[in-house]
């Protein structure tokens, strides 16, 4: 039998380590979970991107017998009547620009749909800038020739002698102000779709023709050499530009020509 000593002091040894042991871990409460991100909103294309990237395909129609051009209103003569493969609307072959001499071979598009860039517009500012004009006129002043001042005198001379002496006559601007800035607006944008620019000097860039090409003997009949007349009639048509007075012309631009 042992001792009570021993059996107390091994009693409080026991105590002892329970004391000094460390409690069990209990387990963390996991932290709340966040709400999942929603998905990012799909961003959505406007329709006319997305029938521009489209393939498009032809819907016929069960009947044509109302269809009519789209640029005269006038559903005559369907035999020159073309239809748009695209938008399946119909215009004559002789009000489109160009005239279509015949009917075309395949797909054809009508020029909307065929997505011709559009040609640039100038403001009248731009115009005067574009060609360089000094002083602009009011168009009040009537327009008058010197050679129309002079007295004309009857002459007896044969039309073959006539013809050969034809001389330059000054072109007549419009007195319409408004009409000139048309004139000179539809010019401007030609020459910008064209990438050219406006010059009233007769120009040549290096290299565009050897010096051995100029030469008299190459011209039709001679060498004309200008008359006095001639070069003050050149002179003034000169002035009439660079005071806005641009010749009759409207420049009616062509989409179908590259």
């Amino acid at each position: 039998m042992a001792p009570a000593t021993t059996v107390a002091a091994a009693r409080r040894l026991v105590g002892l380590r329970r004391r000094t042991e460390a409690p069990p871990r209990r387990p963390s409460p996991s932290p709340p979970r966040r709400p999942s991100p929603s998905p990012p909103q799909r961003k959505l294309r406007p329709v006319a991107e997305i029938m521009a990237r489209a393939r498009y395909a032809v819907v016929e129609r069960a009947d044509y017998s109302d269809v009519g051009c789209e640029q005269c209103g006038s559903g005559e003569r369907p035999d020159e009547l073309l239809l748009c493969d695209k938008c399946d609307k119909g215009f004559h072959m002789k009000c489109l620009r160009p005239i279509m001499a015949r009917v075309p071979i395949g797909s054809w598009l009508c020029p909307k749909c065929s997505g011709h860039r559009r040609v640039r517009s100038f403001s009248q500012k731009k115009i005067i800038d574009f060609f360089r004009i000094q002083k602009s006129c009011d168009g009040k002043k009537k327009f008058t020739s010197n050679q129309d001042t002079r007295k004309r005198r009857r002459r007896s001379r044969s039309l073959v002698l006539l013809k050969k002496r034809r001389r330059l006559l000054p072109f007549i601007p419009s007195e319409d102000p408004n009409q000139r800035l048309n004139q000179m607006g539809t010019l401007a944008s030609a020459l910008t779709a064209l990438q050219m620019e406006f010059s009233d000097d007769l120009t040549y860039s290096p290299g565009m023709a050897p010096r051995s090409a100029n030469q008299a003997k190459f011209e039709n009949g001679g060498m004309q050499v200008l008359s006095k007349e001639d070069m003050e009639t050149l002179e003034l048509c000169r002035a009439m530009n660079r005071r806005g007075e641009c010749p009759p012309l409207i420049v009616v631009f062509d989409s179908f020509i590259r």
